[in-house]
Formats: structure tokens, sequence, C-alpha cells
């Protein structure tokens, strides 16, 4: 055990991810900085990132398939709230597979129901870790021609902890071995505030400020005993960029009535599917594993669309094929604050957020309860890309023969990035109003 003598604790859950703006100067940095940060000491087990984990293809399949199931389950909790959505499903799955690692008991069992994780912990982190290695492969994987433009995906995991507790080695190890993650010494105790922004400036710095104050004034306390990190770097342009000169006003019709919006026109060769509850369309990124799926429910269909999310996904994957599609997309911005803790108390994980939870995994002891899983979310959709930011406190064309189809998105839809091989979900959100 590192010993740093514990007390009566709450635990405060955090993931970060960013889709960062896509440019044509091509991939810039690289892993984002793991510096100590001024004020924090870092503490990190012996244990190294496990680099060729035990977990078959089929198990990190399974894996994307357990956290798809969770994302939109998640989604129909937080699409009870009116307005635009959006959220990092993988973020969010990977800061509380952090934290489930130390859970025991009910607590163990709430969370492996509400998360859809397998009752093998040791199996599960593997996957995880598989999962994040295959991401970060994703960079060197670009389509033929795609020189020139810019495509990246990072991942990052940091655990902070009062430096007057204790947790265990196997802990430790868990996160070292299958996250990569060290672990920051500061004084939630003594200086909760300054612990605050230091996290605050560690999750700006992994997403090129684009989510700053994640943590507001107050929302860290000298009760605090662990705070975790996850950090997701996405820079990508299109395969197929919109040609800014044929971006034109055009009408959303949102619920509230209609609204100007600019936008994007293209005749584009992409992978399509429609149902009579449905158009959907695949828009690559050039790394050809992560696309951005747009589903464009039917008029009247949008609620029963949304509600059978998951099958619907599973139902457009297979049903995909080639069009040449006519497609008409707003240029979009919103930033998005789900409130995570009610969607996931309603989802079963209970016990989790109070006094009888059993984290006794972390510390040997049952003096830890999750305080709160804040997340915080942004993103831009424009001609040559995508921009999005998340933070949580836990696609002209030419004689074909292929057949035709035109989608015009001037009505609600839901869209979501996705990696095709793990099937993990990065990015899921809902367009319903310009504003």
């Amino acid at each position: 055990m590192r010993t740093f003598p514990g007390w009566q604790s709450v635990l405060v859950c955090l993931a970060g991810a960013f889709l960062a703006q896509c440019t044509d100067s091509g991939p810039s940095g690289g892993t984002p900085s793991t510096n100590v940060p001024v004020g924090a000491q870092l503490v990190k087990s012996d244990v190294p990132q496990d680099s060729a984990p035990a977990a078959t293809a089929a198990q990190v399949a399974a894996l994307g398939e357990s956290n798809r199931a969770f994302a939109f389950e998640l989604y129909g909790e937080l699409g009870k709230s009116s307005g635009n959505l959006f959220f990092s499903p993988q973020s969010i799955s990977t800061a509380l597979a952090m934290i489930y690692a130390g859970a025991r008991t009910t607590t163990e069992t709430e969370m492996r129901n509400t998360l859809h994780f397998g009752a093998d912990q040791t199996l599960l982190h593997a996957a995880f870790n598989a999962t994040g290695l295959a991401l970060a492969q994703r960079k060197t994987q670009l389509a033929p021609m795609s020189e020139g433009t810019g495509f990246e995906l990072t991942v990052v995991n940091q655990a902070w902890g009062d430096k007057q507790a204790s947790f265990l080695d196997p802990y430790l190890d868990v996160l070292a071995k299958n996250y990569g993650a060290g672990l920051f010494l500061v004084d939630f105790a003594k200086a909760p505030d300054a612990a605050r922004l230091l996290i605050n400036n560690w999750v700006a710095e992994q997403t090129k400020d684009r989510i700053k104050d994640l943590l507001a004034a107050g929302s860290i306390d000298s009760n605090v005993l662990l705070v975790l990190t996850n950090a997701i770097y996405f820079k990508a342009s299109w395969l197929s960029k919109f040609d800014p000169s044929k971006t034109q006003s055009g009408t959303f019709h949102a619920q509230a009535g209609d609204r100007p919006v600019p936008m994007m026109k293209q005749v584009i060769e992409a992978r399509y599917a429609q149902s009579a509850d449905y158009q959907a369309v695949e828009l690559p990124y050039v790394s050809p594993s992560v696309r951005m799926l747009v589903i464009s429910p039917a008029q009247g269909r949008f609620d029963a669309v949304a509600q059978a999310l998951g099958s619907t996904f599973d139902a457009i994957r297979v049903g995909l094929s080639t069009y040449t599609v006519t497609l008409a997309m707003p240029k979009l911005s919103f930033e998005s604050t789900p409130k995570l803790k009610p969607a996931l108390q309603a989802l079963g994980m209970n016990e989790a957020f109070t006094d009888r939870a059993d984290f006794s995994g972390l510390d040997g002891k049952r003096d830890i309860f999750i305080f709160d899983v804040v997340h915080k979310a942004f993103v831009a959709i424009d001609e040559a890309g995508t921009e999005a930011a998340a933070a949580t406190a836990v696609i002209s064309g030419t004689v074909s023969l292929k057949p035709q189809a035109t989608l015009t998105l001037d009505r609600p839809f839901i869209f979501l990035v996705y990696d095709d091989p793990t099937g993990e979900v990065l990015f899921l959100g809902r367009f319903s109003d310009p504003g």
C-alpha cells in the first residue's frame, strides 16, 4: 500500500475528450504533455503499461458492444431533456472503468450492470487497454492520397489523489498497466481550490484550451480524496471536404419553429441506408476507421428512432451500401452540459453515490463514494471537418452507376463519431435547434 493516512472521503470522477478543428497543415504535436504540474507530486506504480494486453479481437469487440449499449441507454436518459445534446460515451466509460477497478460487492454489481461491464475485471481492463492502443494507431492508418490533411487521435488518463490518503498497490497497478495512468498527489484537504485549478489547467492543456474551467468554483472541497481524468484528443479532416463556395443559407425545421442556418452541400460517394423510419449516411474522415454516422429520422419518427438507437445503429451498419448521395448538412456549433449523475442513477448505479458505497479496492477501506460526475462538451462541424470537445469531472461527384440518394438535414437529427474496428462510440449527439 502507498501510504499518504486516509480519512472519510468523497470520490469525484472526471474524464476529458477533445476533437480538434480539421486543418490542412497535417498532424501536429504528439502525445499530450504528462509533465507533473507545479504543486503536484507524481506517484506511479512500478508496473509499466502493458503494450500487448491479453485481450483478443473478439473480447475488444465485445467491449465495444457493451460500451455502445451503455452509450445508447445513457443517450435515452440524457435525451429526455430538450435542446441540443452532445457527449463522449467512450470517455465516460473509460473514466468509470478506472473507478470500477476499486468497486466491490453491491457497488461493483450495480456499476457492472449499469455500464454493461463483464464480471471478470482483469479481462475488462485488458480490453480497455487494447482498445486504447488500437485507437492510438488510427493516426498511422490514413487513406491513400490523404497527405496534407489532418488527423490525430490520442488518449491520456490521469488520477489525482490527496497526498494524505492511502491507495492499495494493486489498484495503482491496474491504473498503470491498463490505463497508463500515474497518480498526481495534491492537497485536497488543505488547498482544495488550488487542486481544482491544477486539474482545470491539465484538462485545458490536454484539450488545447477547448475545455476551460471544467470544475466550477466550489466543486472541489476538503472531502475529496480522488479525481480521475481521461482526455481524448482527435483532429481530423473529412475524407471528402465540402466546398465552402457551395454553402448557402437554408432553413432548419426545429421543434420551436423554422431557423435560418448555413447549409453545406456536396455530391458524395458514401455508404448510405434508409428505411421507413430514417435515412442515414456515413461520412469518413481521412483515417478510414473513424467515421461520422448521421441519422435523419423520418417526419414524426424522431422519438421512436431515438428510443431504439442501439438496434437502429446495428441495423444501419448492416444495411449500409455505397450510394451517390446529394447531401445538404448544416454547419453547426454548440455546447452541451448534460447532467450525468441523475442519468447514471436512473440506469441503476445508485450505491456508488452514497456512503454505503464499497470502493475498498482503492484503499482497503469503505470510506469512499462518488460525489459527482460532471460533463461538459462542445461540437462544431464545418466544410473542412469536425471540432468537438468533452470533459467529464469521471464526407464531387462523377457519373456513377451506383444508386442515388438525397439527404437534406433540415430537421432534428442524431449524429455520432465512432471507431469501426472496435465499435467504440467516441461522441454522440443530437442537433435539434440552430438557436
